[in-house]
């Protein structure tokens, strides 16, 4: 069974990764980091079985971008900050969106699968991102929660 903590290094901070949230302290922005964490993980996941697998099918992850967005509704200060200061240097949901429409529909990403995307180019993820262990583990811990 998968232990449901995991601790990491990510940008010189120590993160307590928590899959299981009945046995974690919540934080929404520590939330939101793991989540997308999650995203890559699946992601490489995936690919990795469509590949094993013979099948033809991309899986891919992605950042699209700090975006204006009502995300973070919920921190006032820095809602009000990115609403103000953010027009100037954040994208619009229009620009957040060219990744996923690149990766999805470009001739140049045709066939390109388990891969970390960033303003429509190959970027290289985090060391935890590209962790085919964790994945598999996350992978086994998601099953275990849907069979259950």
């Amino acid at each position: 069974m998968f232990s449901p903590t995991i601790y990491f290094m990510s940008r010189q901070t120590r993160i307590t990764c928590c899959f299981n949230l009945a046995l974690c302290r919540y934080s929404t922005i520590a939330a939101y980091g793991q989540s997308k964490l999650a995203n890559i993980l699946h992601a490489n996941e995936l690919a990795r079985r469509f590949k094993e697998e013979g099948v033809n099918i991309t899986a891919n992850s992605l950042h699209p971008g700090s975006i204006i967005t009502n995300l973070l509704r919920h921190h006032s200060i820095i809602d009000v900050m990115s609403r103000t200061l953010g027009r100037l240097v954040l994208k619009n949901v229009q620009q957040g969106a060219a990744t996923q429409c690149y990766v999805a529909l470009h001739p140049g990403a045709k066939g390109v699968s388990g891969k970390y995307w960033s303003d429509s180019n190959l970027y290289e993820p985090s060391d935890k991102a590209k962790d085919a262990e964790l994945g598999k583990k996350l992978w086994d811990y998601t099953l275990d929660l849907v069979v259950a």
